[in-house]
């Protein structure tokens, strides 16, 4: 089990099964508000749905494939934060992450991610992250470009969100560039 420690309120941790309730019920709150940037929010319709997700996200991590943490604020799941796409040749992964809308702009993505990112690096030992994500989505451009990640590209009609091409920007973050900026 992978547990961060960010402050006295905030916790990333590896999901476990007893918390499928807890996890739909933050997916259930905030589907509305995480609907246009997330694909996989259409497909979370019940508790049963998350313990799928738990259970394959714990295989992943044994395979040392993926890496699905949750957001935990005073012990309540307000989001998650992951990392996918693991490629052990080139050492790299693509990070993804959500917050519920009732802690949206409080700097916690930010927070986390910033952590998580000092995590991959100096642990688990990777050269490069991206973050992809559609170019509509706003305040994921803010949050990578706080992070020190830089765009590398747009790629065009290569994403199907809610029944719509729509262009998705690739932004990347090089293990040196992230040691010079903690200089």
């Amino acid at each position: 089990m992978v547990s961060i420690l960010i402050d006295d309120d905030l916790l990333l941790r590896s999901y476990q099964l007893e918390d499928a309730a807890e996890l739909f019920r933050s997916v259930e709150e905030s589907r509305q508000h995480l609907r246009p940037w997330l694909i996989w929010v259409d497909g979370t319709t019940k508790p049963e749905h998350s313990q799928q997700f738990i259970q394959l996200s714990l295989q992943q991590q044994n395979n040392q494939e993926a890496l699905a943490l949750g957001i935990f604020h005073k012990r309540k799941i307000i989001g998650g934060i992951g990392m996918h796409q693991w490629d052990h040749t080139l050492q790299k992964a693509q990070l993804g992450y959500w917050i519920s809308k009732e802690y949206e702009g409080r700097g916690i993505v930010s927070a986390c991610l910033e952590r998580f990112i000092d995590f991959l690096f100096e642990k688990v030992g990777l050269n490069k992250l991206e973050i992809h994500f559609v170019t509509s989505n706003k305040r994921s451009a803010v949050i990578a470009e706080k992070q020190g990640f830089k765009v590398e590209g747009i790629i065009r009609d290569s994403y199907i969100m809610n029944g719509m091409f729509t262009d998705l920007a690739i932004t990347g973050l090089l293990k040196k560039e992230w040691k010079e900026r903690k200089k």
